[in-house]
């Protein structure tokens, strides 16, 4: 075991602060990662705050991660030290079920482990995540990383860049395609370039006039009040696919209208409450309500490929890691454009 440096919540009502973890030594199959980067993700807050429940404290949160490989194992082929590597939202799964074999891991059938607050595959023990100094991990949940991009701004896309990339892929989003974005925010941005990146028409549907601007900067086509009855009438029959990154409670049924004949709408943010969805949005236009989840590690290392080839990256507001209890008061005000990241040559 390696002792290294982390920030920690040692409660629920605790803000986080400084604590010492223990990294194991890298067996034959492992990579050491020193972290440069690590990206604020909502959920970082929810587990801190165990309002998921199940949180086991300590607990270090952090799952978009960007560093350097400072040790690889001996049976590690696709790294070396030096390298530059992510890891994101998982660190391991069974790897032999149907869904694993299919290259989606983050829907392993026996249960992937989240890279914080999770149990180990061996049960033995809770993953820490990436505030910390360093993190070990088995290689092939290790991501090769392009120097091309600014760091700081690679990081949130091991989270908030593959959860919107995912589903634009599946549902095969192409050039002319209508697509519109619910919510402006760590999500959102990121589908909205990437969506307008793919040739699809995006249209932002938002609450708040004062977000047109920023969703012109980013690719949107076109801006749309939904707090505007006249408005959402006109769009009804719109839409090919929404990608819909509020999780905040809101009526699912009223967007599911502005869908086309067989569209989609993708729920990529889980209010805290059951949604009714009544029948007749869905069947009147065999449309579709799906959901879903990050994307497994070759779509992943697509998803790196793809935004250094375009040159995508997340806006973000690099903080020093004392700054993450303010960050994470700003995260639930809606006072960031658009993901805080934390240089961790500050811990």
């Amino acid at each position: 075991m390696t002792s290294v440096k982390a920030y920690a919540a040692q409660a629920a009502d605790k803000p986080l602060a400084p604590f010492s973890i223990d990294r194991r030594e890298p067996g034959p199959d492992d990579v050491e990662i020193k972290i440069l980067y690590c990206g604020v993700c909502h959920s970082d807050i929810h587990t801190a705050r165990g309002e998921w429940g199940g949180t086991v404290y300590p607990a270090v949160p952090g799952h978009e991660i960007v560093g350097k490989v400072t040790r690889v194992g001996e049976n590690v082929t696709r790294f070396k030290e030096g390298d530059t590597v992510g890891v994101g939202c998982f660190v391991d799964s069974c790897m032999h079920c149907v869904n694993c074999e299919a290259d989606l891991e983050q829907y392993c059938l026996n249960g992937h482990t989240q890279t914080y607050n999770s149990l180990t595959q061996d049960k033995q023990s809770i993953t820490l995540g990436g505030y910390s100094s360093h993190i070990v991990v088995t290689q092939h949940f290790v991501l090769s990383v392009s120097d091309k991009l600014p760091l700081e701004k690679v990081a949130p896309l091991l989270c908030a860049g593959i959860t919107t990339y995912s589903p634009l892929r599946h549902w095969n989003v192409k050039a002319g395609d209508k697509l519109a974005v619910v919510g402006l925010g760590g999500l959102g941005h990121m589908a909205v370039k990437l969506a307008a990146s793919m040739g699809a028409e995006v249209t932002m549907l938002s609450r708040s006039k004062s977000k047109e601007k920023d969703a012109s900067e980013l690719g949107a086509h076109h801006f749309k009040l939904t707090t505007d009855k006249d408005t959402m009438a006109e769009l009804a029959g719109s839409f090919d696919i929404i990608i819909n990154t509020v999780s905040a409670q809101h009526d699912y049924n009223e967007y599911l209208n502005l869908l086309k004949t067989d569209g989609v709408m993708v729920l990529l943010g889980a209010p805290p409450q059951p949604t009714p969805v009544g029948a007749f949005p869905l069947i009147m236009g065999r449309r579709t309500l799906a959901g879903s989840l990050v994307g497994g590690i070759k779509e992943t290392q697509e998803m790196l490929d793809y935004c250094a080839e375009h040159n995508i990256t997340s806006d973000v507001e690099v903080i020093s890691i004392d700054k993450i209890n303010e960050a994470y008061e700003r995260t639930l005000a809606g006072d960031v454009h658009y993901r805080f990241v934390i240089d961790m040559a500050t811990l």
